[in-house]
């Protein structure tokens, strides 16, 4: 199974691209999406929208995850983020993707074991659980494989729960 995760944002979105087959996580892909701070937010959202349909496009996930929206103080950023969210969205829908949501504390507890982990303890572990050794372009790359590896790992944990599904890994 290949999932695309997304850590939406409207200068920065991150997306990271990973396979599981027989019990292995491996890398495919990551980045970030870059929009200007100064561009007019309709065309920012324009921009993140047209490159997830593209990756989409370009490396045929079967599934997205994205990173719910976590709402702290700052209610307008809050807001922003759920528009970058909703374009993510909408791309996978128009691809027919199934779609997942995870909090920003389930996947680090899935991913580090500590869902109040710091992003460089994130880093370490998608690292490690990839095998990768070079260094991530942003860590918005890195929590989008965290999100993708939190629900490939939640997703073989139900099937071997579930009495009645494939067991075999994918």
């Amino acid at each position: 199974m290949r999932a695309l995760g997304i850590d939406p944002g409207t200068v920065a979105t991150g997306y990271g691209i990973v396979d599981y087959k027989t019990n292995k996580l491996s890398f495919i892909a990551s980045g970030t999406i870059k929009t200007s701070w100064s561009s007019p937010l309709p065309l920012r959202l324009q921009t993140i929208h047209n490159k997830v349909l593209e990756l989409i496009d370009q490396y045929h996930p079967q599934i997205m995850v994205v990173e719910d929206t976590f709402v702290g103080k700052n209610f307008k950023a809050a807001l922003k983020l759920g528009q970058a969210r909703g374009v993510a969205l909408l791309a996978a829908q128009e691809r027919n993707l199934s779609l997942f949501e995870y909090s920003p504390t389930a996947i680090k507890l899935a991913v580090t074991g500590y869902g109040a982990a710091r992003k460089e303890q994130v880093q370490i572990m998608v690292s490690r659980l990839l095998s990768f050794q070079e260094e991530f372009s942003s860590q918005h790359a890195s929590d989008a494989l965290a999100a993708a590896i939190c629900h490939l790992h939640s997703d073989r944990l139900q099937r071997l729960v579930q009495p009645g599904t494939d067991q075999s890994g994918f």
